[in-house]
């Protein structure tokens, strides 16, 4: 798996905390944002994407013997669910709440981040670097994340279901690659 295509991946993740950190933002005014309060959501929602597809990648690893000959549809069809979930979630409407204590933050993070524990298991199938994987895909939610809340802040949930969108789509275009690239209708 190329860099690119793990950078998507993490563009595709990052969408469902990109969401929240919209509706996070919308919880404050302009007078009272700072940059340290945009950073809260960054930082949870970035280590949160960041360790879940490692847990998924070792258990994917300690499958894959078993089921081997038939990973890359498992991997097709968890990114393609996934990202329909996505599409689907991004028709609700999201309430506006302001609270970022911890144990809201931790449960908001992992609400965000169990895509990622599943596009992790598919990374220890199909036997990916999941270090660098990992770190990709938590610097660019934390980035994501982070705009987000500033975006929420400035303009609403303006953005909120097309950012879910495009994760879906993301997903799912590499859900097809891999199944293609192993069935050997395409080589990139």
């Amino acid at each position: 798996m190329s860099l690119i295509e793990i950078f998507l991946i993490g563009i595709g993740l990052a969408m469902d905390a990109f969401a929240v950190s919209v509706c996070k933002g919308l919880s404050y005014s302009e007078s009272n944002y700072s940059w340290k309060k945009a950073l809260v959501p960054g930082l949870y929602f970035g280590v949160f994407q960041a360790l879940m597809p490692i847990i998924g990648f070792f258990i994917g690893s300690k499958l894959k013997g078993a089921i081997e000959a038939y990973d890359h549809w498992i991997a097709f069809v968890l990114l393609v669910y996934i990202g329909f979930g996505m599409f689907r979630g991004a028709r609700e409407d999201v309430e506006k709440d302001s609270d970022m204590g911890v144990k809201t933050m931790v449960l908001l993070a992992i609400a965000t981040s169990i895509d990622a524990l599943t596009v992790g298991v598919t990374m220890g199938i199909i036997g990916v670097n999941i270090w660098i994987t990992a770190l990709i895909i938590g610097i660019t939610t934390f980035i994501i994340s982070t705009a987000g809340f500033k975006v929420g802040n400035a303009f609403g949930l303006k953005f909120k279901s097309k950012a879910e969108m495009l994760g879906g789509i993301i997903l799912i275009l590499i859900g097809f690659k891999i199944l293609l690239e192993h069935l050997g209708i395409i080589s990139l």
